[in-house]
């Protein structure tokens, strides 16, 4: 893929509007950019698609996980007065939601914009000024004067409300904003990894999943293991920059490569995966560094405790800004985490899986 198609894909990602639940139009371009590739494509019953790159019979199945859900909010309630109050889906900060711009998709699919609610400053309190509102006290105003008005227009209760956050390529080229790159991003690396082998002569069956309800306690990984029934897992997500004033000197940065996660706080990764994989990085002379966050979860929490166990790890992608309206990521993170998970799949067979798992016992 060249750069300029490479960025039009990644702002087609970035900007779908999709929350936990409400994931269809981002499996719809999921699977836009995989069917070209793809020997077949399934869904399980929560709406994860599952594009299959077919290998040899009796090598491994592998899954490269990345979820297409994203942060958002429901329609809550709709006053007398045309404010709209509404509920978070996934983790959100008071701070980051006053006075963005949001989108509502009303029932019919159309698009309403609105912005939450912010008071000025102006006659409030110093104990006012310091305090972080709770989601629940806020208000979208669409810029209409009645609960009429805004019926009129197709909203109801229940209706998705997405970030507005158009796509923007930042002043060194390199840096990428958008919003919901957690975890578009990661769904964009499995789709890309599929794309990289066609035509390429690979033992492992592959299957790049665009997982649904990540966001709200890893549930489609779930489903979507139990469908695939993969030997080995990879979770593809975004974690921590640490770049940031005050921030800790962890090495996980923009624009320093892959993350290899040692653990974060629903999976610990299979060494002998692990090691695989960084043995792997440094042949191919991939830039990687190492992560390790004790709060959160990737789909790797839920998928490695299926069956009897899946050997599984998680790839991450640094990124600032996660959980709010505009998130930053490094094109040339994207592009080290799409070689790492090509060439891991290409060297993966029965007899390296074999080996990967004697580490376990031996």
């Amino acid at each position: 893929m060249k750069q300029e198609e490479r960025l039009q894909f990644l702002r087609e990602m970035s900007e779908v509007e999709g929350i936990s639940g409400r994931e269809k139009d981002a499996a719809k371009l999921f699977r836009k950019h995989v069917e070209g590739v793809a020997d077949r494509i399934e869904y399980d019953n929560l709406g994860s698609v599952l594009a299959y790159k077919d290998g040899k019979k009796g090598e491994p199945i592998i899954m490269l996980s990345g979820h297409i859900d994203e942060v958002g909010f429901l329609v809550h309630r709709i006053e007398d007065s045309g404010f709209i109050r509404f509920h978070p889906i996934g983790g959100w900060w008071g701070h980051v939601v006053l006075a963005q711009t949001v989108r509502i998709t009303a029932s019919d699919g159309h698009k309403i914009i609105g912005v939450v609610g912010a008071q000025p400053p102006h006659g409030m309190s110093a104990e006012q000024r310091n305090k972080v509102m709770e989601i629940k006290d806020m208000y979208i105003d669409i810029g209409v004067g009645s609960k009429e008005d805004v019926e009129k227009l197709g909203i109801r209760v229940g209706d998705m409300i997405t970030p507005y956050t158009p796509f923007r390529v930042m002043n060194d080229g390199k840096t990428l904003l958008g919003k919901a790159w957690d975890d578009r991003l990661g769904a964009a690396v499995a789709v890309e990894v599929l794309q990289n082998l066609k035509g390429v002569d690979h033992q492992a069956t592959v299957v790049a999943a665009g997982t649904v309800q990540e966001e709200v306690g890893l549930r489609g990984a779930r489903t979507a293991a139990y469908h695939v029934k993969p030997d080995v897992a990879f979770a593809l997500d975004v974690t921590m920059s640490y770049d940031l004033p005050g921030a800790p000197n962890h090495p996980t940065k923009l624009g320093a490569g892959v993350a290899l996660s040692i653990m974060d706080g629903s999976v610990i990764a299979h060494r002998g995966l692990f090691d695989f994989v960084e043995k792997v990085a440094k042949e191919k002379g991939i830039k990687y560094t190492f992560d390790l966050m004790t709060a959160g979860g990737t789909d790797s929490g839920e998928i490695h405790k299926q069956y009897d166990g899946v050997v599984t790890m998680t790839i991450s992608i640094p990124c600032r800004y996660f959980h709010s309206h505009v998130s930053l990521i490094n094109y040339d993170d994207y592009l080290e985490a799409v070689k790492l998970l090509t060439e891991v799949v290409k060297a993966l067979d029965k007899d390296t899986l074999a080996a990967i798992k004697a580490t376990k016992y031996e």
